[in-house]
């Protein structure tokens, strides 16, 4: 049976491009779908403005007229002038579990990227770092949140064969936050004390929207030596803040600011869209928003999106600060669970600090790698 591989240019292609991931986790409980949307204008010049930065193709894989499977391919120029380096991405790989379907489509990608005059692949990454990256390879029977990914177990197994190797793995929790520990909130009280640092909470998404920029200002100095990461530009700080912030809910957003009323650190929460969006099932009208706004509204576990901290502060204590002030609004709404998302395994900071709750480490992506 002959199998095609066609670039993706045209709207039959671009809805395959998306379409295809249903059919692939049909029936399966884990998988969150996407919202077709917005996945689809992701691919596109004209919407998201990381192609000022990035080249990139897009592919689907078609075996008797039926769409088998997808692959992309970027090129991140900031990043590899950072890096000094000249590495691809493949990215949001989605395939059936057929071996020559696997090989085509890889092959397709690394054969750009070499013709792009790129030496070696690594993925699966996205534009950025606030993109789709990471395969997951261990904890299939658990639910991802909404800014996580999940795939099925003969993905890696898929990857071996092709021969790539393993760059670096993220590592995910659950944590139990049963009750408030004393011991969390005096330490908490002590570091704000000693430095003499202020909170501020919200409970309107206007009011966040004034340090919007702020936010991913701290976010480019914390992250600034992480792997695979390159700085937002206003463009692309933009282009987040109109995609997330109205699926906030401000409750959860904590800043912390200086003695000099200089905002050092955030952390945002976000009440977990999972079973929302599986209800939503890609599309948010006519009755996705009224489920994703009763998930955001009544919330049952917290998944932990992002934490930033300037440098200087990242030593004072500060992550204790926020996680104290995040679990006081857990408290509120009755919830006692929280889901992280990926930190890399070598980020023995983190993972210390969440090894300090009750806690299960029940999920493992992984970044790939291989010369072309």
């Amino acid at each position: 049976m002959k199998i095609e591989i066609k670039e993706v240019v045209e709207k039959k292609h671009f809805n395959d491009f998306i379409d295809v991931q249903f059919n692939i986790y049909k029936n399966n409980k884990f998988w969150v779908p996407p919202i077709k949307k917005d996945e689809i204008k992701a691919l596109k010049s004209e919407f998201n403005p990381a192609f000022r930065f990035c080249k990139a193709k897009f592919w689907v894989a078609y075996k008797d007229n039926k769409c088998v499977g997808r692959i992309g391919a970027i090129i991140n120029e900031q990043y590899n002038n950072k890096t000094a380096e000249k590495v691809g991405r493949f990215s949001r790989a989605e395939f059936f579990n057929d071996d020559e379907v696997v090989k085509q489509l890889f092959a397709t990608a690394e054969k750009w990227l070499l013709e792009q005059g790129m030496t070696s692949v690594q993925g699966p990454l996205g534009f950025t770092n606030l993109d789709h990256q990471g395969m997951l390879v261990e904890g299939f029977e658990h639910l991802p949140s909404a800014a996580s990914e999940y795939h099925l177990p003969y993905y890696q197994e898929q990857m071996v064969r092709l021969g790539y190797e393993k760059e670096i793995d993220w590592l995910e929790f659950r944590l139990f936050l049963e009750g408030m520990p004393e011991k969390a909130k005096r330490g908490a009280e002590i570091v704000m004390q000693r430095s003499n640092l202020t909170v501020k909470s919200f409970t309107k998404t206007a009011e966040l929207q004034p340090y919007s920029v702020q936010l991913f200002e701290i976010l480019n100095e914390a992250f600034d030596e992480l792997p695979f990461v390159v700085k937002l530009d206003k463009q692309m700080i933009d282009y987040y803040v109109n995609r997330y912030l109205m699926l906030l809910n401000p409750e959860f957003v904590k800043l912390v600011f200086d003695e000099d009323k200089k905002l050092i650190a955030f952390i945002i929460g976000l009440p977990s869209l999972s079973e929302g969006l599986q209800k939503a099932n890609g599309s948010i009208f006519p009755f996705g928003w009224y489920y994703l706004k009763k998930a955001l509204n009544h919330p049952k576990v917290i998944d932990l999106m992002l934490t930033g901290i300037l440098p200087k502060y990242q030593a004072k204590g500060v992550t204790a600060v926020l996680f104290y002030e995040l679990h006081k609004v857990m408290e509120k709404y009755g919830v006692t669970e929280m889901e992280t998302t990926g930190v890399f395994e070598t980020n023995q900071k983190v993972i210390q600090n969440w090894k300090n709750y009750e806690h299960l480490q029940h999920k493992r992506k992984r970044c790939w790698k291989k010369n072309i």
